[in-house]
């Protein structure tokens, strides 16, 4: 049986006064926030299409976020430490180098939650390509010239050492020849895109696929992190040697803008920066030429078909078409004392620059993060000690002829610039 309250001169002292308050009256009670099949059939041409594109948005954003999170904490921490700790005019540690590191304690503590995945990978592919495009608004075209013809005679021997010496412990150490192929031309040309392109040519496994690029990941986050520290050590009172001496040691687009920039942002050097994206996108170009003699040497019953679904655009990366492009349109604004014929102020035409390059910048920035967010480090493992001392050999191959041809012809290649 139950106890009466008493009536209370105190209204609010009745305990089942608040009990609806949260009933949220008069609000509508949305059982689920998504679409039904229903409502999405009923919608269609713009409307579906913008439907999609804020799809799309939402899972890229979560990535996005947490990649230029990482960027713009780097940043702030490098300032931190560089004029609030020691009260000096730079920091120590690159900003960008704290980004990756940020990006690999991440991966490889807490891990990634798969919501973040596809944001990473547009950072990775799109952000990048982007970024090293737009860094073409920095040179004319006599410039890139000029570069490419010094970088040219380094960029072939480099390419031939590191084929030679890979071959030669591939055979030594017994591994599959397909897979020190795949290593081979992933350390002279172009990391994981030439390992990716030439698959398909010589009928590698997956698995030989996987090594490979494992091992040009490896050991090019390595160098990524210690070239530009090397090339200062070596070359610091030339940024055009520098820049050359990362565009030709160290293995993937990625990882060389990755290294300019680091270079750049702890050295004050943007030409360095410059120099190696130009040196690289120099080697870049030998795909092109390394396809059809990889198709040649490997050639067997139903390659054929896989060298016709070779696309040599694929081969071609279409930001190197983009970073001659922007080279161009530099070269074309700086033509006559008014930009474009007088469509542009000087100022303006200054300004469009320093914009552009600024989000060069902050494009490679964002994809460096995500270089360090992407890197699982405990895949590796699985490498084996076979492969990982194959690639080991072949960085240190190209970065020791690199060093050598440099420290030997510096002052007459610097001549020639």
């Amino acid at each position: 049986m139950g106890v009466t309250q008493k009536p209370s001169g105190d209204p609010y002292s009745n305990p089942e006064l608040f009990r609806f308050a949260d009933g949220m009256e008069g609000v509508p009670d949305f059982l689920d926030l998504a679409e039904t099949e229903a409502e999405r059939s009923s919608r269609g041409g713009w409307r579906a299409r913008g439907h999609e594109a804020l799809q799309a948005l939402g899972e890229l954003a979560p990535g996005l976020l947490l990649a230029g999170a990482l960027a713009f904490a780097g940043s702030g921490l490098s300032r931190a430490l560089g004029q609030g700790l020691l009260g000096a005019d730079s920091s120590p540690i690159s900003p960008i180098l704290i980004a990756i590191m940020s990006g690999l304690l991440i991966r490889n503590t807490i891990g990634l939650p798969k919501i973040f995945e596809r944001g990473l990978q547009f950072c990775l592919r799109r952000g990048l390509r982007i970024g090293v495009a737009l860094l073409g608004i920095k040179l004319s075209v006599s410039a890139v010239g000029d570069i490419g013809l010094v970088a040219l005679p380094l960029v072939v021997l480099c390419i031939m050492s590191a084929w030679v010496v890979v071959r030669f412990a591939t055979r030594v150490l017994s591994l599959p020849g397909r897979l020190g192929a795949l290593i081979a031309v992933g350390t002279a040309i172009c990391g994981n895109t030439a390992i990716v392109a030439i698959a398909p040519v010589i009928g590698a496994s997956d698995d030989e696929t996987s090594y490979a690029v494992g091992t040009i990941t490896l050991f090019g986050l390595l160098a990524l992190i210690l070239h530009p520290f090397i090339a200062h050590a070596l070359f610091g009172s030339d940024p055009l040697l520098s820049g050359i001496f990362l565009g030709t040691a160290i293995h993937d687009t990625a990882q060389v803008a990755g290294a300019g920039l680091l270079y750049d942002q702890q050295f004050s050097s943007p030409y360095t920066l410059e120099a190696a994206m130009v040196t690289k996108l120099l080697r870049n170009t030998f795909i092109v030429a390394v396809v059809p003699i990889m198709a040649l040497l490997y050639s067997g019953p139903g390659l054929n078909q896989s060298i016709s679904r070779t696309s040599f655009l694929k081969a071609m990366p279409l930001f190197v078409i983009g970073f001659i492009a922007m080279a161009i349109f530099r070269t074309w604004g700086d033509l006559g004392p008014e930009p474009f014929g007088g469509f542009m102020s000087p100022m303006q035409w200054q300004s469009l620059i320093g914009g552009l390059s600024e989000l060069s910048v902050v494009c490679l920035a964002v994809a460096m993060a995500s270089v360090g967010l992407g890197t699982h480090l405990a895949r590796l493992r699985v490498l084996g000690l076979r492969p990982l001392a194959v690639g080991l050999l072949a960085s240190l191959t190209v970065g020791g002829v690199s060093a050598v041809l440099l420290m030997s012809l510096g002052p007459w290649l610097s001549s020639l610039v």
